[in-house]
């Protein structure tokens, strides 16, 4: 990649009160995905009462005046909790719709084949079950998962997540139907033929990867602890090399724009880092 940044698209952030106060918004809207050529868009959002669900809106107006429209409930009843909700949300290059869980503070929840929590799931755009799902009854489609994030696909067509550890390891995962991966436990790699061991483990402190995209033959993962983005090259994904280590603080996010650029997301004003002056930024590079 290029270290050199393309003039950059900065969002300045307020911080203090009117930033706890955007958390609180933020955290009940979710986030939202574009169905390709459809004109309805997939939101997960949040509410403590009734816990995670997932819902879709129609997409309204033009570009720079966009609204979402009254929503539908597509999946209800997603436990959720202060963290680990997961809640990442993307259209697959089969046209379903995928959407990661996390175990809302109950590991076991994450071994439970009937709890929604701690799980990959897959719908049909309109919230029914497709039906060549690993239990064609249940939106289930891979368990065993802590608070998985991510959620790109390689040109090949390999489904990856990362995963925020406890202690112990981080994880980048090669999602597989009605793979396992090993939640509570396994933490890392366990070579225990009942579970799948990630691709490549790292240390939280090195790492604690958020949102990942594909662009130019590699994944580029977001770390938050790490404070760098990392590459990993598709034709070897157990390797990876580290960029930005500590120049801007906590990475929250990464995208891939159509014109080939790919835009990073920082996330110091979450209450756990320390941002600087016009944190929070989008930070535009050419992969």
């Amino acid at each position: 990649m290029s270290d050199r940044f393309r003039e950059p698209v900065v969002d300045r952030a307020p911080v203090g009160a009117d930033r706890r106060d955007r958390q609180r918004r933020a955290a009940r809207r979710g986030r939202a995905a574009r169905h390709r050529g459809a004109r309805r868009a997939p939101q997960l959002v949040r509410d403590e009462g009734d816990g995670n669900a997932i819902l879709r809106a129609t997409l309204e107006g033009e570009p720079g005046a966009r609204t979402l429209g009254e929503p539908d409930e597509l999946l209800t009843g997603i436990p959720a909790a202060g963290n680990h909700n997961g809640g990442r949300i993307a259209i697959g290059p089969d046209g379903m719709l995928y959407a990661t869980t996390g175990d809302a503070g109950v590991p076991s929840r994450a071994q439970d084949p009937a709890s929604l929590a701690g799980k990959i799931l897959r719908l049909e755009p309109d919230g029914s079950v497709p039906a060549d799902n690993p239990d064609p009854a249940s939106p289930v489609y891979t368990l065993g998962h802590r608070n998985p994030q991510g959620l790109p696909w390689s040109d090949d067509g390999r489904l990856f997540a990362t995963e925020f550890g406890q202690d112990t390891w981080d994880e980048l995962n090669v999602i597989e139907a009605g793979a396992n991966y090993g939640w509570p436990m396994v933490e890392g790699a366990a070579g225990d033929r009942r579970f799948t061991d990630p691709v490549q483990p790292w240390a939280p402190a090195e790492a604690s990867p958020s949102g990942m995209a594909f662009a130019a033959d590699a994944l580029w993962i977001a770390n938050l602890r790490g404070q760098s983005l990392r590459r990993v090259p598709i034709d070897d994904v157990a390797s990876s090399s580290v960029h930005w280590r500590g120049e801007h603080g906590r990475m929250r996010d990464v995208a891939a724009a159509p014109d080939g650029s790919v835009w990073a997301l920082t996330g110091s004003t979450d209450g756990r880092g320390r941002p600087a002056e016009g944190d929070d930024r989008i930070l535009v590079f050419e992969p």
